[in-house]
Parts: C-alpha cells; sequence; structure tokens
C-alpha cells in the first residue's frame, strides 16, 4: 500500500475477534506490555475502535471516544512499524474525523512524539494546549481537529 494507491486500503469499525491481529501490530503490546493488549481488546469489544488494513492484513487503529469534556478524542492512533510513513495514518485520521459525532475532536500526544506532531500537523490540526505531569520530563501537546471537517457539525448545520 503506498500514497499513489490508497485504493487498497480499508478502514471499517473492528469487530472483537480483530484484537489479537491488532495487538500483533501494536509495537507497545507485542514488546509485551498486557496491559496495552487488554485495552485494544476492550476498544475492539466497546466499538471504539477503527481498524486499516489490506490485504495483508491490519495496518493500524485508532480510538475514537467521548470522555473528554464530552466531545470526541483519539485516544489513541497506532500504525504497524513496516506500515508506517505510507499514508495509513493519514486514513485513521480522516475516517476518525468522519465517525466524530461531536462539534470538537481532539488529541494528544508527548512533545517528544515528533512523527504524531508531524501527521497532525500535516493532515491540519492546531495545538491547543500544553500539559506537564503526565509523563515525567515529557509533556502533552493536545491538538484539535479544524471544525469544518467534522460531521457533528455538518449535521447540527444541516
Amino acid at each position: 500500500m503506498d500514497l499513489e494507491n490508497p485504493g487498497e486500503l480499508v478502514v471499517r469499525r473492528a469487530e472483537a475477534s480483530d484484537w489479537t491481529g491488532l495487538a500483533r501490530i501494536d509495537s507497545t503490546a507485542a514488546a509485551g506490555d498486557h496491559v496495552r493488549g487488554m485495552s485494544i481488546r476492550r476498544w475492539c469489544e466497546q466499538g471504539l475502535l477503527l481498524l486499516a488494513q489490506d490485504a495483508s492484513g491490519p495496518l493500524g487503529y485508532s480510538v475514537l471516544e467521548y470522555t473528554f469534556f464530552e466531545q470526541g478524542f483519539v485516544t489513541m492512533l497506532m500504525v504497524a512499524p513496516t506500515a508506517r510513513r505510507k499514508g495509513v495514518g493519514t486514513h485513521l485520521l480522516k475516517a476518525t474525523e468522519a465517525a466524530c459525532t461531536t462539534p470538537k475532536l481532539f488529541t494528544s500526544t508527548n512533545v517528544s512524539n515528533q512523527p504524531m506532531q508531524r501527521l497532525l500537523q500535516f493532515v491540519g490540526w492546531s495545538p491547543v494546549g500544553l500539559l506537564h505531569g503526565l509523563d515525567e520530563g515529557d509533556p502533552e501537546l493536545f491538538y484539535l481537529c479544524p471544525s469544518i471537517r467534522l460531521r457533528g457539525i455538518a449535521e447540527a448545520e444541516g
């Protein structure tokens, strides 16, 4: 899969049975983090996870929750190490934007996570805040999706 031929990439809501395949492509879960694996399972079971895949299998996922001041929040965006820098993250963010049902959609990433920051800037999300204290020595940067792209806004106006 590449940017010139994105048609082979499919993004769909994950089913409960997808969690084991997703845990294998999640670098944290694959490294033995049992808590992450159980989070992936829970997200799948609760219908919160969007899965990107091609003919080879899962390539990445995003998790959309509404627990951040009752607004959409991308809790996790993960792309398999072998699928990075090929447009998977961009497709997942766009699918998450389309799925969001609130007027605002946020996410956050650590200051040290330069690839995620570049992705968010590339797709036009705006930095909106900085929070110290979650990860010692690595503040959390918060981003906001341009509201014009969110379905919740379009439905409210239509």
